[in-house]
């Protein structure tokens, strides 16, 4: 049964994106199954996984808005183990044309809980909005991992986003729990960065991760080549924080599965 973490944060340039496409691709390369739900209309996870928008194949919007199952939007990647669910700019529609619709907030949740025994894993990259569309991910999601760049607004916002998670807690008696809190374009040469880092660590204490992610320009070339940096350079820093982050999430999984185990 899969776990589904929706990595988002309404703030732009965070490095969102990037983390949902490199540590599904990480997760992938663990042995884990992995489904990457692109609900941004911008699409920059399809294209960023080497998968061309306008290609005519049913995307998110088909599943969200018509009756298309999940199943048959589901694309292959060039990693083993890592497929997606693409998107295009029709999805902007989404956030009207869901308004009309009944249980419009959980038309994702409903979708993928039909493939979730096919995956270890689901991520849902969100747009950079406290929309429908986020709406929807975070109702479907049982975690929520945020990406915050170390810059001096990194806080701005994101209570926010955490007050939003509360009210989908408590509207919808849905368990949404913080996976955790990502330093993301970390660069240790400057003083604000390292103050940035413990400002957000007194805010989250430990829900921020042990791993943080560099500044990178391999990690920023990769996209535009179609190709997860494990693929693009697998023996940069940007790859190498990648696969600690998804190290450190396997094990806080497999640590919150035995705890489970021994209290029932």
């Amino acid at each position: 049964m899969a776990k589904v973490i929706a990595v988002t944060n309404q703030k732009g340039g965070v490095g969102k994106t990037t983390t949902a496409i490199n540590l599904a691709a990480s997760l992938a390369a663990n042995e884990m199954r992995v489904l990457l739900v692109d609900m941004d209309p911008q699409g920059n996870a399809t294209t960023g996984l080497g998968i061309a928008k306008g290609s005519g194949l049913p995307t998110t919007y088909d599943a969200l808005v018509g009756e298309t199952p999940i199943n048959h939007i589901v694309q292959q990647t060039q990693c083993d183990g890592l497929s997606v669910v693409a998107s295009d700019r029709n999805l902007v529609a989404a956030n009207l044309e869901l308004v009309e619709i009944d249980n419009r907030e959980s038309r994702l949740r409903s979708k993928l809980d039909t493939v979730k025994e096919s995956y270890d894993f689901i991520l849902i990259d969100c747009p950079p909005a406290l929309d429908l569309l986020t709406l929807n991910a975070l109702v479907a999601a049982d975690s929520v991992l945020i990406p915050i760049q170390c810059e001096f607004f990194a806080l701005e916002g994101v209570s926010q986003l955490i007050d939003t998670v509360e009210r989908v807690k408590e509207a919808f008696g849905h368990n949404l729990s913080i996976e955790g809190v990502l330093l993301t374009m970390y660069d240790d040469r400057t003083t604000l960065t390292k103050q940035v880092a413990n400002d957000l660590k007194d805010f989250f204490q430990d829900d921020v991760f042990q791993t943080v992610i560099p500044r990178s320009i391999r990690l920023a070339e990769a996209p535009s080549h179609g190709k997860p940096i494990l693929v693009y350079d697998p023996r940069s820093k940007g790859a190498e924080s990648y696969i600690r982050l998804a190290k450190e999430i396997l094990t806080h999984e497999q640590a919150a599965r035995q705890s489970t185990q021994s209290a029932g």
